[in-house]
């Protein structure tokens, strides 16, 4: 079992989804755990609940991770309430789904201000702690297959997912001296809220059984990696890109 105890945890988006998923496993490895929402305080105390049944400590922070000053407070308290935070995972992020032509410059603009500035925001402000406090740490961007395949409908999404790819890679060059591991996990097609936003119950159980591993992916399937890859059991791994998709992107490798 993979080993976090003693250490602090702060997912942003994790009231839900995926966010909820590497947060909640995270704690069931022995974290203590900073729960961020913007929009489901209800679903936030829930995460908190759960977390604390494992015994561990939780508290739940409202941040809009758009916002430099709310992504700072978030930090601040999670540092003044549980002593430190060891782990950041850059995880909220919003799509919109429209077709380029129609899509407009306020949709593009709420997209990046999450998925790009918001990344930038959690990681340099977390990381910042984790530099002063000269212990390392463990930095993950949930991106998304989205980065490299060219979905119709997300262009703005598609780029966010590409962008905070290097993102990650850049920030993770510069924090080798100071031993802070720096990673990205690609999820495929994933079971959360936002997806059933978009899709029916009947869809989502058809094409998720045509998908190379016959269903799609639970949240769970993307927090056990992320607790692994944010362990000391994953101290010689940064700057690295890995693939949780249960094989969704092969298909889209044929040329014929």
């Amino acid at each position: 079992m993979v080993d976090l105890r003693g250490k602090v945890a702060l997912v942003t988006g994790s009231s839900q989804g995926i966010g909820r998923g590497c947060l909640v496993e995270m704690a069931r490895c022995g974290a203590d755990a900073i729960v961020n929402y913007r929009s489901h305080p209800d679903e936030a105390e829930e995460v908190a609940e759960e977390i604390r049944s494992f015994g561990r400590k939780a508290i739940v922070v409202h941040a809009d991770v758009a916002e430099r000053e709310q992504v700072d407070a978030m930090v601040a308290k999670g540092i003044a309430d549980l002593g430190h935070i060891d782990i950041v995972v850059a995880n909220a992020a919003i799509s919109i789904r429209k077709p380029v032509l129609e899509m407009s410059l306020d949709d593009v603009k709420k997209t990046w201000n999450v998925c790009l500035w918001g990344v930038f925001h959690t990681l340099q402000s977390s990381i910042r702690h984790m530099v002063e406090r000269g212990r390392g740490g463990k930095a993950l961007v949930i991106s998304s297959v989205h980065a490299f395949i060219p979905f119709a409908n997300s262009v703005a999404y598609n780029t966010a997912k590409a962008g905070m790819n290097n993102m990650a890679l850049t920030f993770a060059e510069e924090m080798t001296p100071h031993k802070i591991n720096v990673n990205v996990i690609e999820p495929g097609w994933i079971d959360t809220p936002g997806e059933r936003k978009y899709y029916p119950e009947e869809t989502i159980k058809e094409d998720g059984a045509a998908l190379p591993w016959g269903r799609i992916g639970t949240i769970a399937d993307v927090g056990k990696p992320a607790a692994f890859i944010c362990s000391d059991a994953a101290d010689y791994i940064t700057g690295a890109v890995l693939r949780v998709d249960g094989g969704f992107w092969l298909p889209q490798r044929t040329v014929e």
